[in-house]
């Protein structure tokens, strides 16, 4: 048992995980060797993951930090939450406003082990954790933990980054995210980060057979298929582009090649 009381042996630790991997690259401590091997295998294939990655965590920073401070947004529902790397949403929506509330929302036990790092709100706020899975949205909005921390008649911001590409076709994420905005009113928003292959159409593929050969397939998607998660939505300017176009700050890696980048964002208002 590690210290917080959750049962360690429920955590996988000879087989890679993605978000471990993604931990991995980050320059994060919170992987095994098995995650390691596997992360340097992907950048073998494609030197420019770190790059992508990267800036898909710069693009989740800036759409938070836009939808608290532009469209003034002090409630959000993140899942596919992964391991907390600080800044969490919590940090950047509540350094705008200390007051915000986020559910995060995720179904892996090293994710639920580490989850304290998610809970340090600031006291004007509050942060909730919820053990379930993305392809389950009725247990996402059923949960007391959601019920209690958000208030639904008013608008929320529904975060799903750099998740739907481990949803293969059966698994319906389109239908999966319009369940979750269902119940949403009016002047919620959804962002999302959303994993393509247009780009470097041969190295993303070999990263995609290296995730596949260790039991996790991919499901890239073109930019009309990404469009098919915005219909009916009011999709914020720039709209769907490469992570790194969409309001960039110049915080991020500098001179980026579209060609380095594996991930749509978009940010977009429910009428």
């Amino acid at each position: 048992m590690p210290d917080n009381g959750w049962p360690a042996d429920r955590i996988d630790t000879e087989n890679a995980h993605s978000a471990r991997i993604y931990d991995y690259i980050l320059g994060g401590k919170d992987y095994y060797p098995a995650d390691k091997e596997a992360g340097d295998a992907m950048a073998q294939e494609w030197p420019a993951l770190p790059i992508h990655m990267r800036a898909n965590r710069d693009w989740m920073n800036r759409a938070v930090r836009w939808l608290a401070e532009e469209a003034g947004m002090r409630q959000f529902l993140d899942v596919g939450t992964g391991i907390p790397t600080s800044p969490n949403l919590h940090e950047i929506a509540q350094a705008v406003a200390p007051e915000s509330r986020v559910v995060y929302v995720d179904n892996d036990p090293i994710v639920l082990t580490l989850s304290q790092g998610l809970l340090a709100s600031a006291p004007e706020g509050r942060t909730a954790y919820i053990e379930a899975d993305f392809r389950d949205p009725a247990a996402i909005l059923d949960a007391p933990e959601l019920r209690e921390t958000l208030d639904l008649g008013k608008p929320v911001a529904l975060t799903v980054i750099a998740i739907v590409h481990f949803m293969l076709d059966e698994d319906d994420a389109v239908g999966v995210v319009r369940r979750l905005l269902e119940p949403l009113p009016s002047g919620s928003y959804l962002a999302m980060s959303i994993g393509t292959a247009e780009f470097a159409p041969e190295e993303v593929g070999r990263v995609s057979r290296e995730y596949a050969a260790r039991n996790m397939p991919m499901r890239l998607r073109t930019i009309d298929e990404a469009h098919e998660f915005f219909e009916g939505l009011d999709l914020v300017e720039p709209g769907i582009v490469q992570v790194h176009k969409w309001y960039p700050d110049g915080t991020g890696d500098k001179d980026i090649r579209d060609e380095d980048i594996a991930m749509y964002g978009a940010v977009a208002r429910k009428p």
